[in-house]
C-alpha cells in the first residue's frame, strides 16, 4: 500500500510531534541550544507554517515566510530520520517555490547549516554568507538565496 502524502498549517496541536522530530534530528542538523528558538517560534503561530502527514502521523514541517516587501523566507525545515530521503523534502521545496511565484517573489532567502546547504544547493540556492558557529558550536550558519527568476 503506497503512502499518503498531505498536508495542512501547522496547529498548536502540532507542536508537541514538531518539537519530537526537532529533537530526533538535534544534535546531527540542529543545535541543541536551538530548540528553545524553535519551540518560541511554533507558540507564535507562525503563518505559513505547514506540516507534512504520512498516513496522518506527522514527520516533517516548513514554514514560508513572506514579509510586506514580498521578500520570502524558508523557515524551520525538519523532516523525521525515519523518512529522509523519501521525497518529502523535495515536496517542501516544490510547494515554497511555487508559493514565492505566486505571490511574486524574486527569491527566497534560507538561513541554513553548513550540512543542510547542500540540498538547497540542488534547487540552485547560491550561498551569499557564512558564519562559523553561527548556529552554535559546530554548527555553522550559511545564508543563501534562491533566485526564482
Amino acid at each position: 500500500m503506497a503512502n499518503h502524502i498531505e498536508f495542512k498549517p501547522f496547529e498548536p496541536s502540532d507542536r508537541d510531534a514538531c518539537l519530537q522530530i526537532f529533537d530526533e534530528n538535534c544534535p546531527l542538523y540542529f543545535a541543541t541550544n536551538e530548540r528553545e528558538d524553535y519551540s518560541g517560534f511554533l507558540n507564535s503561530f507562525p503563518e505559513g507554517y505547514e506540516v507534512c502527514m504520512v498516513n496522518s502521523h506527522i514527520v516533517g514541517a516548513y514554514g514560508l515566510a513572506v514579509d510586506d516587501q514580498k521578500n520570502c523566507h524558508l523557515n524551520w525545515i525538519l523532516i523525521s530520520p525515519d523518512t529522509q530521503g523519501s521525497g518529502i523534502g523535495n515536496e517542501f521545496m516544490t510547494r515554497a517555490i511555487a508559493r514565492a511565484k505566486f505571490l511574486g517573489s524574486e527569491e527566497i532567502q534560507i538561513a541554513a547549516s553548513h550540512l543542510s546547504a547542500p540540498f538547497f544547493a540542488k534547487y540552485g540556492a547560491l550561498e551569499v554568507n557564512y558564519i562559523s558557529d553561527g548556529w552554535g558550536l559546530g554548527m555553522h550558519r550559511v545564508d543563501m538565496r534562491l533566485k526564482l527568476l
